[in-house]
């Protein structure tokens, strides 16, 4: 199989819309054309230009809630068939989902599901109490997208192992990391200014720990991202200067400018916000879960998630000892170089070109050394 023209579903809220991006234009590079199909909160004019010179791509927009923001069932089946009309309106070739939850629904084939998070494991990784019966239907959807697609990527190995935990019996996923071009180099001198960035209203980045923490920081703390989720989430800042939600050229201007990027998330499939910071330079401190150290393993410093006087302890130390912080941010840069995005499109590629073939490949890995 070789596709010429792929539907692939994204989102305007998080890293799914960087990850979609980068893939269309990645894809448009091998010749193929990408209909990004988008329900949900629309695009940013920002979010808009990024696309605009991306040849060969269609937008198409719906008001039909988000796969993750659905109700009930009769959601899922109004989005499918919304996709559906797409893919025959467009005479799409294969079908890219960014969440399973819809692939069992839908008639066009073949379906590949990007999974950069589920319900399921977001709970085991924040929650110790049973899963409320009234979500169960969510996780026993994606549990079928799963079990059904053509093919499953999971963008990093720690992120396949808790889909395997959770899905017990689904195939294993295929390990493909996402990447990042283009991203902002290193600006010298670097401001003495501590960064994060990312979903700041979702509990799994635990902001709240960050808050806890600042108070004893040294340097200002300053955190991008939104502080409102389209589900009603919200999280209250006081130490922690926020900056809103900044189009991807700001903020990577930010993170090029500042020493050091704090991420203290407690689930993260992958993480795209410390790529973007270690490109930039910074010295990580990151929280210490199993993503993290599979992908900045020895070149980050490590501490306990839910630890506020270790976090400022850790930046303190960076802090006080330049020479060793700007070490660790150089240890970072280089090892961000393992994730570019040419990577990430050339792996997918190839995955959708195994689909058809005798035997899918074994699963693919993007971004080892």
């Amino acid at each position: 199989m070789s596709p010429r023209r792929i539907l692939l579903a994204a989102d305007a809220v998080g890293g799914v819309w960087s990850y979609a991006a980068e893939l269309a234009a990645g894809l448009a590079r091998h010749g193929l054309e990408t209909v990004l199909a988008v329900p949900g909160p629309a695009p940013s004019s920002a979010q808009r230009a990024e696309i605009a010179g991306i040849p060969g791509l269609r937008l198409r927009r719906s008001d039909l809630p988000l796969e993750w923001q659905a109700e009930q069932p009769g959601q899922l089946a109004l989005l499918a068939n919304w996709i559906d009309t797409v893919a025959r309106a467009d005479a799409v070739d294969l079908v890219h989902l960014n969440g399973a939850a819809l692939a069992p629904l839908l008639a066009a084939a073949p379906v590949v599901v990007t999974q950069h998070s589920c319900l399921a494991t977001w709970w085991r990784a924040l929650r110790s109490e049973p899963l409320p019966p009234a979500w169960r239907w969510q996780v026993e959807a994606t549990a079928a997208g799963l079990a059904t697609a053509d093919a499953v990527i999971a963008p990093s190995r720690a992120f396949a192992d808790a889909l395997r935990v959770a899905y017990a019996g689904i195939p294993g996923p295929a390990v493909i990391h996402n990447g990042r071009a283009r991203l902002a180099p290193p600006r010298a001198p670097k401001a003495p200014v501590v960064m994060t960035a990312g979903r700041l209203w979702d509990d799994a980045k635990n902001l709240a720990v960050l808050e806890r923490a600042t108070s004893a920081i040294a340097w200002p703390v300053l955190a991008a991202g939104p502080t409102f989720g389209p589900n009603g989430t919200a999280v209250e800042l006081s130490a922690v200067q926020p900056l809103g939600t900044l189009p991807s050229g700001q903020l990577q201007e930010r993170l090029a400018e500042s020493t050091i990027f704090v991420s203290l998330a407690r689930y993260e499939p992958f993480g795209l916000a410390v790529l973007e910071a270690a490109a930039a330079g910074n010295a990580l401190v990151l929280a210490d879960i199993p993503t993290f150290r599979e992908l900045w393993q020895d070149v980050a410093c490590f501490v306990p998630a839910d630890d506020p006087a270790a976090v400022a302890a850790a930046v303190n130390q960076l802090i006080a000892e330049p020479a060793r912080c700007a070490a660790l941010a150089e240890r970072a840069r280089l090892r961000a170089r393992r994730y570019p995005a040419r990577r990430m499109v050339d792996a997918t590629l190839a995955l959708y070109r195994s689909l058809g073939q005798p035997a899918l490949a074994p699963a693919t890995i993007a971004g080892t050394a």
